[in-house]
């Protein structure tokens, strides 16, 4: 099996950057995901974010999980369990506005520290945007015009915690999936493992490794470069023991972004290659709070299907 794609991002300025490139491209088309190191990120903040993130579960959120695991009979179950994900979470948003500040249980160090961490992930972002314009040969900026609208794009981040699972068999962390919006940034534990993505048939670790960060695309790009870059199925597998932190911040289109594939990716796209649907961000949002974990063909399908309604 090859290697996951690991890019160390200072190689960009050196006379590696021809072939760093060339890994991020490979990684778009064959991944949809690769790990980021000396991402300029600093290593002090992502130790201060992961341990008030660590502290506020266990202050906040641990005995929450356990009742709920306890109120849904979870720790007794003999067959596998297909409609819940054994995570506890809380949601952080970031852009177009933010609502940190309203966020209860949060310690006033703990959201600065957030704040702090999402405008170094929203810059590392719009980075990793003008790097993939750059290898699909768009313009700088079009991507992140592309996900603009009338307000911006949407950001926000996801908190999960992983507890320990008495039967990691019979639940899974999360279920497979893909990611509906754009360029997905992880932080992730680098101590207890689980993030596995689909990779031609087979189940694969995305490796925790020291203050990286990972990247996965969402479906959005999947459709802006008609198909060259995909989202992939992913899942999240959980422990006998161990809790596993993940901190994913979704940089996304904002509601009203008109999302299509470039017309740069059309001209180069060969007769047997299908055309992309044509459709408003949250109109496909919509469409994924329903079938988030199924595939996304059939979602592609149904957009295309409501872009033929418009046009009769």
């Amino acid at each position: 099996m090859e290697n996951f794609p690991v890019v160390n991002m200072e190689q960009l300025n050196d006379e590696k950057r021809a072939a760093t490139m060339e890994k991020i491209n490979d990684a778009c088309e064959n991944w949809g995901f690769f790990e980021l190191m000396n991402h300029g990120i600093s290593h002090e903040l992502m130790d201060k974010v992961e341990k008030l993130t660590k502290e506020h579960y266990r202050k906040c959120m641990e005995q929450r999980f356990k009742e709920m695991v306890a109120s849904k009979g979870l720790e007794a179950v003999n067959s596998e369990i297909e409609d819940l994900d054994w995570e506890s979470t809380f949601f952080l948003r970031h852009l177009p506005f933010s609502n940190i500040s309203q966020v209860p249980d949060l310690d006033e160090d703990y959201r600065e520290a957030m704040k702090e961490f999402a405008v170094e992930l929203e810059k590392l972002a719009e980075q990793l945007l003008d790097l993939l314009c750059e290898n699909l040969g768009l313009e700088k900026g079009y991507l992140k015009k592309a996900f603009y609208g009338s307000k911006g794009p949407n950001f926000g981040t996801k908190v999960s915690n992983y507890p320990p699972c008495p039967k990691p068999d019979l639940v899974k962390g999360l279920r497979a999936h893909t990611d509906a919006g754009g360029v997905i940034l992880l932080f992730q534990d680098d101590k207890v493992s689980g993030l596995q993505l689909l990779k031609d048939g087979q189940w694969i670790d995305v490796p925790p490794m020291h203050h990286s960060i990972v990247i996965n695309l969402g479906d959005q790009l999947e459709v802006i470069t008609n198909g060259k870059y995909k989202s992939v199925m992913h899942r999240v597998l959980v422990q006998p023991d161990g809790n596993r932190m993940s901190i994913a911040s979704f940089y996304n289109p904002g509601d009203d972004a008109v999302i299509c594939p470039a017309p740069a990716m059309l001209e180069k796209q060969t007769e047997e290659c299908p055309t992309y649907p044509k459709f408003v961000f949250d109109d496909y949002m919509k469409l994924y709070a329903g079938l988030k974990f199924q595939a996304k063909e059939p979602r592609f399908e149904a957009m295309k299907a409501m872009e033929s309604i418009a046009i009769v």
